[in-house]
């Protein structure tokens, strides 16, 4: 593989309950935004696919749906239902991976958010506006608008920085 065709695959989600919006605080330790706060989410491995039936004769279909699914379970604790795309972005860690998010937007099922991992110190169900007084990790906050405008009957609009 070529090393600048390889990046990280990750897939987060914005879980929804009763119009609040999970947030999860990352660890002091963490390569990528310590201390941050953000949303659920984690990288795709070989064993989130390569072990089970394929879809078609090739390919293994919803894998961004089944990742964020694993990882919202990993890190917190809870299920999650209905996941759908929002959006995507790349950037650079500080150790110079190049990481493809798939960012998607998910109804709470079940369970009670419990940390599941070291990867995060503290949680927080909050509304949009509350949102803004968290240390957020950039662009976070317009996916949380984003998603909130379109679940009060707007459409799904791209990502937009905030002015």
């Amino acid at each position: 593989m070529k090393p600048e065709k390889a990046h990280y695959v990750v897939a987060t989600a914005i879980v929804i309950k009763d119009g609040k919006y999970l947030l999860l605080k990352r660890a002091p330790r963490e390569t990528a935004y310590p201390g941050k706060w953000s949303v659920p989410g984690g990288k795709l491995e070989r064993k989130d696919y390569e072990q089970k039936p394929k879809d078609s004769e090739d390919a293994w279909y919803h894998i961004g749906e089944k990742l964020v699914q694993r990882e919202v379970m990993e890190e917190a604790g809870i299920a999650i239902k209905d996941v759908k795309y929002a959006t995507s972005l790349t950037f650079i860690r500080p150790d110079n991976i190049p990481v493809v998010v798939l960012s998607y937007f998910a109804d709470y099922d079940h369970g009670e958010v419990t940390l599941q991992d070291q990867s995060h110190t503290d949680y927080a169900w909050v509304t949009v506006e509350e949102a803004k007084d968290y240390d957020l990790i950039p662009g976070i906050y317009e996916e949380l608008e984003m998603v909130d405008r379109h679940l009060k009957g707007n459409p799904l609009t791209l990502w937009k920085k905030k002015e």
